[in-house]
């Protein structure tokens, strides 16, 4: 009876390994076909055909006007590319720090920062990191309806360049 077992056919190896490697590869192809996918809301607002109404035609005219730009429905955006301001001097000189802000965010004027990262430079990270705190913790003394609900985040430079922070400001898309 034994040799009747070892008459079998062995098994190839690594044949069992197939299935698991094919729906893996269908998970993957699932994800990157689902991040793929454009604005949904944007999809429902180009299909959803206007009421037949006078007033929703005079409407539709004067909102397409040349000159005009409509106005955006939908969620914001963030934009990809960051503003850098440079900021420096004493911590303890809070004043001077507000005014440095003010005058480097000026020609933003009306716009709204989603996120901000503070880098601030010193060779000791503990110090550098808490420059960098307190330079975001004076955004929103510097220009409040700019920086009012922004997230920020400190962080380090190890730049050898004592009481300086570099301040990226990434804003909302208009």
């Amino acid at each position: 009876m034994r040799g009747r077992f070892r008459t079998a056919r062995p098994r190839a190896r690594g044949v069992h390994l197939a299935g698991w490697l094919f729906a893996d590869m269908l998970l993957v192809l699932a994800l990157v076909a689902m991040g793929d996918q454009g604005d949904p809301m944007a999809a429902e607002r180009a299909t959803a055909a206007p009421t037949a109404t006078p007033d929703a035609s005079a409407t539709a005219t004067t909102a397409a006007a040349p000159g005009t730009t409509p106005t955006p429905t939908g969620p914001r955006g963030v934009e990809h590319d960051p503003v850098t301001v440079d900021v420096g001097g004493d911590s303890s000189d809070t004043g001077g720090l507000v005014a440095q802000i003010r005058a480097a965010t000026e020609r933003y004027a009306g716009r709204q920062a989603a996120v901000v990262l503070t880098f601030g430079s010193n060779r000791d990270p503990g110090v550098g990191q808490a420059y960098a705190h307190t330079v975001n913790g004076l955004l929103a003394q510097a220009r409040p309806e700019m920086f009012r609900g922004t997230t920020t985040r400190d962080f380090i430079s190890l730049a050898d360049n004592p009481r300086h922070a570099s301040v990226e400001i990434y804003f909302y898309t208009s």
